[in-house]
């Protein structure tokens, strides 16, 4: 009997210039296109198995080996529903297909960061669900295409089916059919952008995304000003910046919309707070080491960025990274030891330091844990179709035990 099954994983990415609103809640259209840059899915992803076979009694899904439950007309319905109608089309119109459309489906999804940390769990988890439906029912669709269904997932989600450098288009139409996610660049064209993500709290947030946006989008002026003024000239100025591999720019534009964002959410009412004590220590430290680069080379050399959470994820060249680690385990001791992956340290323990003229009284040190781990990684590439070793449903169409 025939197995019809595929495993695909998908990507973490982190915006540059920040979705924050939505024009429509259900259908998940922005206030405002984005920018993101993938994250190398050898250190950050989501993988699912999808399978559809005729005995299975319903569609169910399970996340990182509990079942999440599908509720009618929400979010992971809506995505399962979307592809399976893709997928019946092409039956209906290739009478040799296998009417694969109509059987439920198991799906099995596994993160290997921890969920809801602000590490954008939803974006590559919707990602992994929507490619690897794709691969289940070898749909012919484009990227694009693909992101369409991916959105209403969750937003960001579209961003993850590209690699490199991505744009969410916010479109105008009522039905969304113009809200997709472009590629600006592939990882190919700046592979020398890496990331250093300080996890500072690996807990689920206080006031989520869902309803902080749209808290901002009911209360804050200021929203409205970024909307209208803001965010379609940084749009343009970054995408410039990605297609010249201009750092500089990149940073600068970057911190501004991190800024911006975290303003926007103090400017609704009440107000909404995603940083602590440790984010705003980091940020000292950043611009710090880049008030020295100024001074040197006249050149940024790092760019912090903050989703709706605490964790820092700073971009920089990669020669640059094994200073701000060095920087960082100087302020904020690590309990582990450093995974190395790029073996910037050859093996050998962090020393905490900092580069000569750096004025250490911008921070004060914090204690051993106030930054749980640091994530070393890199631009990345879009989904990926793996091999049936990979998969993470057993013979009998379930989760297999981790």
């Amino acid at each position: 009997m025939t197995v019809y099954q595929a495993t695909a994983s998908a990507p973490v990415n982190i915006a540059c210039i920040k979705y924050w609103g939505k024009r429509d809640t259900k259908l998940i259209l922005p206030t405002n296109s984005s920018l993101s840059v993938t994250l190398d899915q050898d250190h950050l992803r989501s993988t699912t198995t999808s399978r559809a076979d005729p005995s299975f009694e319903k569609d169910r899904l399970w996340l990182n080996g509990e079942e999440d439950e599908i509720k009618e007309g929400g979010r992971l319905a809506t995505c399962i529903k979307e592809v399976k109608s893709l997928r019946r089309q092409l039956e209906e119109k290739d009478a040799s297909l296998p009417k694969i459309s109509g059987y439920p489906v198991h799906i099995s999804s596994h993160n290997n960061f921890p969920t809801a940390a602000g590490l954008a769990s939803s974006a590559s988890g919707f990602a992994a669900l929507v490619a690897s439906l794709a691969a289940l029912y070898q749909l012919p669709t484009d990227a694009s295409r693909l992101s369409l269904i991916a959105r209403q997932g969750s937003g960001s989600a579209c961003r993850s089916l590209f690699g490199g450098f991505v744009a969410w288009q916010m479109g105008e139409k009522a039905d969304g059919s113009d809200s997709y996610a472009v590629q600006v660049a592939p990882r190919e064209h700046w592979p020398d952008v890496h990331a250093l993500i300080c996890v500072v709290n690996d807990e689920k947030k206080g006031t989520s995304s869902t309803s902080g946006m749209q808290r901002t989008v009911e209360t804050s002026a200021l929203l409205q000003h970024r909307i209208a003024h803001v965010v379609p000239e940084r749009m343009r100025a970054i995408s410039d910046a990605i297609k010249a591999r201009d750092f500089d720019a990149f940073a600068r534009i970057t911190m501004q919309d991190s800024n911006q964002f975290h303003a926007v959410c103090l400017d609704t009412d009440p107000p909404i707070f995603y940083m602590n004590d440790v984010s705003r220590a980091i940020i000292a430290l950043i611009v710090e080491y880049n008030r020295v680069a100024l001074a040197n080379s006249g050149k940024l050399k790092a760019a912090y960025t903050y989703d709706a959470g605490p964790n820092a994820v700073i971009y920089a060249p990669k020669e640059n990274i094994k200073e701000i680690v060095e920087l960082i385990v100087k302020y904020f001791p690590q309990a582990q030891a450093f995974k190395d992956p790029f073996a910037l340290f050859s093996g050998k323990d962090v020393q905490g330091k900092v580069v000569d003229g750096f004025n250490e009284a911008v921070a004060k040190p914090f204690a051993v844990g106030a930054v749980k781990g640091l994530i070393h990684t890199r631009v990345g590439d879009g989904p990926r179709t793996l091999g049936a070793e990979e998969a993470l449903l057993g013979q009998d169409g379930f989760p297999l035990k981790r």
